[in-house]
């Protein structure tokens, strides 16, 4: 990185203090909203978790209420943004939070459900003012770049200690939520991945790769490869009843959530509704078919202890995964 670490936190901060997003958990910042946003911001972009936040505050406005609310009122909540663990993990937070107290230390943190080195710096930093550098996708993006590092990156666990020493030198340990603020910030509307506007960047007399023209190609990711999976699904309707799978409470993925009975094979005709969807480095084709209640491949699953005919009028009570609700929206819907 070029020039005096002072000097670029002074410009990175100024630039924050004037450019930051008016995002509602900075509006009157708590403890509760900054853990509330950390979470749904995992693996989820600032535009979708706006309107879930805003749910969410109204109806669990503290720990006190979320840590008492049934895991089926949040997950009802959480529907739509994915990886619904997290939402289990922020509850079970809630409650140790209620039982045990407040964490004081980035590593008291990461010992509570759902929480790691990165979010446990955030919250720390942002809320509790603990010097601990926050290193996220943005982070790692700005810093790699500041030094015109194009060593291949393979992990977040390898780019966190390459990158671990930097961060922690460079960190206003002043104003530490702040500054991890605004390194995501920057990350996120300047130093973007592709087509970085180095032009408008405050710090850009302090960084490597502006300097030498490389910015577009850095940081170099090592990409999972991707895998490629079919599942069939059934659409089955009687007496204005839905068969729906419902998985149970200690299932691996998807605990307590609702979606269409999957089917053991293709049936080998044509599906109503063919849609894709992916989860992590997983790309997954679901074929949903309409097979009436005698044909062979339906048996099993309405003796799935799994499956329950459920009212048309009453799916929206249940917490179905995203693109299954919206699925289940089109077919109703003709």
């Amino acid at each position: 990185m070029r020039g005096e670490f002072s000097i670029f936190r002074k410009r990175l901060l100024d630039w924050f203090s004037q450019a930051k997003r008016p995002l509602p958990w900075r509006n009157n910042p708590t403890l509760y909203k900054t853990v509330v946003s950390e979470f749904m911001l995992q693996q989820t972009q600032v535009d979708t978790v706006l309107p879930y936040f805003d749910r969410w505050l109204k109806s669990f406005p503290d720990f006190k209420q979320l840590a008492e609310a049934s895991e089926d009122q949040v997950l009802k909540h959480w529907e739509g943004l994915g990886y619904y663990s997290r939402a289990r993990n922020l509850h079970k937070l809630a409650k140790s939070i209620i039982d045990e107290g407040i964490p004081q230390s980035a590593s008291e943190w990461t010992k509570r459900p759902g929480v790691g080195p990165y979010t446990a710096a955030a919250i720390g930093s942002i809320a509790q003012d603990l010097p601990a550098p926050v290193i996220d996708g943005n982070v790692i993006r700005v810093m790699s770049r500041l030094e015109n590092d194009n060593t291949p990156v393979k992990s977040s666990a390898d780019a966190q200690k390459r990158f671990r020493p930097l961060a922690e030198r460079l960190i206003d340990a002043r104003q530490p939520g702040d500054f991890n603020e605004a390194m995501m910030e920057l990350g996120a509307t300047i130093c973007k991945r592709v087509r970085p506007s180095c032009l408008l960047c405050p710090v850009r007399e302090h960084c490597e790769a502006a300097a030498n023209g490389s910015q577009d190609s850095l940081p170099v990711i090592v990409r999972k490869s991707t895998t490629q999976r079919s599942v069939a699904r059934l659409w089955l309707v009687k007496d204005d009843k839905v068969l729906i799978h419902i998985y149970p409470k200690d299932a691996v993925r998807l605990a307590g959530m609702a979606e269409l009975p999957e089917l053991p094979q293709n049936p080998g005709i044509e599906p109503i509704l063919t849609r894709s969807r992916g989860i992590s480095s997983e790309r997954i084709r679901e074929s949903i078919f309409a097979l009436s209640p005698d044909h062979p491949l339906v048996d099993g699953c309405i003796k799935d202890s799994c499956t329950k005919w459920i009212p048309i009028e009453e799916l929206d009570r249940l917490s179905l995964s995203g693109p299954h609700k919206k699925w289940i929206a089109q077919l109703i819907t003709g």
